[in-house]
């Protein structure tokens, strides 16, 4: 036969698992919805020195408090006029666990308890494989991926051009198990439309005109290693499903091909675009965007981290000075470093490093022992969203004419812009103008800006 102290015992030990993150949900009254933790102590009532100010009329100055103790959450009445009560009944005094309804007048609120969020404290190496950053940006970064690399994690980098998205997701894969599988990479934006799907996962001979083998495509090529898709946000509508079923299922399929292949490869994604906005213009697949957002990963802009700019600017002369050993002799004056750090670099870190290469080599060609920046100080001080000066008018042309003689002035300059963001790939262009490739490409070639 069974104890009453036993019984009692036995209670209390499995009281005393409660969960260690408990919040108070108000579901009904002028607070609905609001939230509010249990710590050790929540007075609650109309008065606003209380820890929850529940403003009803059935409600007391000070109606009650939630303890918390070693047997769960202790909820007392404080003498109120319209009761506290646990379900249906009137307590003076009871013990609850999470899920139960408490009453304070008419106001019902729910315990609910909430698993601990993770904290992962900012790492305190300044380096993250080739990645560089002293700033506490970086570094909370770098505690992050410390974490995830040697998982099989998906990982999403945003942030803008020339951040080190790239350098990132390679570093990631040197510090995973990973490491001696292929890392490939796939430029979304560089692709041709009509080759993305291949590139990702290969054909069959005959699959289109112009196919006259079969080929491997990125994810037959890695592996058991990494894939990595620069630029997701300029992947196709169409092709999107593809890349989800094989993040899903980890199966594809090569265009022309009747069989599933297995795919093993880890998926690492960076894109400038923002795409949580693109989901809600319709431009990407909101269940894609949530499988490659496992663990997302925004890199701040040099501009947000200037404290960095030193430590990056010693680590490209020593690439240089590795590179050719005249560097060896080149000094950075303070003024120059100043310089460098005062600059917003719209092009961040690539920016940076390509002044700084052009610096270098100018200064060993001329035999300057002092490395001089050329052109930063204008780059700097000229707003880069100045509009051109307006020309002058032709008085003896009509507005029609006037009007077309500029818009094709416009639409050249126009061109030649958007081409020169590409490298002149006429197809990430128009994908960027969300406009006709054919169109684009036949404005290319009236203006003189591509041959046939």
């Amino acid at each position: 036969m069974t104890e009453p102290n036993e019984i009692s015992t036995r209670a209390a030990r499995s009281s005393a698992a409660a969960p260690r993150e408990l919040v108070l949900v108000v579901v009904s009254g002028r607070a609905r919805g609001q939230r509010v933790r249990l710590a050790d102590r929540l007075r609650i009532g109309k008065a606003p020195d209380n820890d929850l100010v529940l403003p009803d009329d059935t409600v007391s100055r000070h109606h009650c408090e939630l303890v918390r103790s070693p047997a769960g959450v202790v909820v007392r009445d404080l003498d109120s006029t319209n009761h506290t009560r646990i379900g249906r009944s009137v307590v003076r005094e009871a013990t609850i666990e999470p899920g139960a309804t408490l009453v304070a007048g008419s106001v019902e609120m729910v315990l609910r308890s909430e698993p601990e969020r993770a904290q992962v404290l900012p790492s305190e190496a300044t380096r993250f494989g080739e990645a560089l950053g002293p700033s506490l940006s970086m570094r909370a970064i770098f505690g992050v991926l410390e974490r995830i690399a040697p998982t099989d994690a998906v990982v999403l980098l945003e942030g803008e051009t020339g951040t080190g998205k790239d350098v990132l997701a390679r570093s990631i894969h040197q510090a995973s198990p990973r490491r001696a599988a292929p890392f490939v990479v796939v430029d979304c934006g560089a692709v041709s439309y009509n080759l993305i799907e291949s590139e990702l996962f290969g054909h069959e001979r005959g699959a289109f005109t112009g196919a006259v083998a079969s080929r491997q495509g990125a994810f037959e090529l890695a592996g058991r290693g990494t894939v990595f898709l620069d630029e997701v946000g300029e992947l196709p509508l169409d092709v999107q499903p593809k890349l989800l079923r094989v993040l899903e299922s980890q199966e594809y399929r090569r265009v022309g091909g009747n069989r599933s292949a297995r795919s093993e490869a880890r998926v690492i994604a960076a894109t400038k675009r923002n795409l949580k906005s693109e989901v809600e213009r319709g431009k990407f697949r909101e269940d894609l965007y949530f499988r490659l957002a496992v663990v997302p990963v925004t890199v701040p802009p040099l501009r947000q981290r200037r404290e960095d700019i030193p430590e990056l600017v010693r680590h490209f002369l020593e690439v240089a000075a590795r590179r050719d050993r005249a560097t060896h002799e080149v000094e950075l004056a303070p003024a120059t470093l100043a310089a460098l750090q005062a600059h917003d670099w719209p092009g961040n870190v690539r920016e940076l490093r390509n002044v700084l290469d052009r610096a270098i080599y100018l200064a060993t060609a001329t035999g300057d022992r002092e490395l001089r920046l050329v052109d930063l100080p204008l780059a700097a001080a000229r707003p880069p969203s100045l509009p051109p000066e307006p020309a002058g008018f032709e008085p003896s042309l009509s507005y029609r004419e006037t009007r077309a003689l500029h818009d094709a002035e416009f639409e050249r300059r126009y061109v030649s812009w958007l081409l020169g963001r590409h490298a002149g790939n006429v197809t990430a262009a128009a994908r960027e103008a969300r406009m006709d490739r054919k169109h684009l490409a036949e404005l290319a070639r009236r203006h003189g800006l591509r041959e046939d």
